[in-house]
């Protein structure tokens, strides 16, 4: 574990982690977002983009050569097996490019934000878990009006993450999303003022229980 606090901040599909992180993006905080290092991963000439259509075939790229992520997320949806084999190829990749940026980031702590930290078992890799909590019936309402999905599309979308009673059992530290936005970055400059006044001789790492 590096000498750096490390934050991992995760919640559930439409919980406001996007606007948390850039909170701690204008307080300098760097934050190493899992999904950047996921479209990262899978960009044209790229392996994990190799490995995915030697998995899935071309079917999941669009006409300009990218990955379809649209396409891909309805056929694992389908398909438990399809997902645990996606997985299975992106999230070591993942977490190597994660990890690299980490160590050329500059900042008195880091923000790892990982959406499936809970789920991908990878509570070593940081110091303290941060969730961003909401009712999922707001979670619900937001994923439909964001993502043009169906209810039944969003319904999946949530049982194919962490509980919510998972999330907050493994957390340290809760924001709990209800108000308005100012709330919520109100709360986050709250944390982060305590965040900095952790020495950091007295940060010690989770144990280890797998990995991404």
């Amino acid at each position: 574990m590096a000498s750096r606090l490390r934050i991992g901040l995760t919640g559930g599909i439409a919980s406001g982690k996007s606007t948390v992180a850039q909170r701690f993006i204008e307080l300098g905080i760097p934050v190493i977002d899992a999904d950047e290092a996921a479209r990262a991963v899978v960009a044209p000439g790229e392996l994990g983009l190799a490995e995915v259509i030697r998995r899935f075939g071309s079917s999941v790229l669009a006409e300009n050569g990218e990955l379809d992520r649209r396409i891909l997320r309805d056929l694992i949806f389908r398909d438990p097996g399809a997902r645990r084999d996606l997985e299975a190829i992106l999230h070591p990749l993942i977490r190597t490019r994660m990890e690299q940026w980490a160590a050329a980031a500059a900042g008195a702590y880091i923000v790892l934000a990982i959406p499936l930290l809970i789920e991908g078992a990878s509570l070593d890799r940081v110091d303290r878990i941060l969730v961003v909590d909401v009712d999922e019936a707001v979670q619900l309402q937001r994923v439909t009006e964001r993502d043009g999905c169906t209810l039944e599309q969003a319904h999946a979308i949530l049982a194919s993450q962490a509980s919510r009673s998972a999330r907050l059992a493994a957390a340290d530290d809760v924001l709990l999303n209800l108000g308005t936005v100012t709330d919520l970055r109100r709360a986050v400059d709250r944390l982060h003022a305590g965040y900095l006044k952790i020495p950091k001789l007295k940060v010690y790492p989770r144990p280890k229980v797998g990995s991404e």
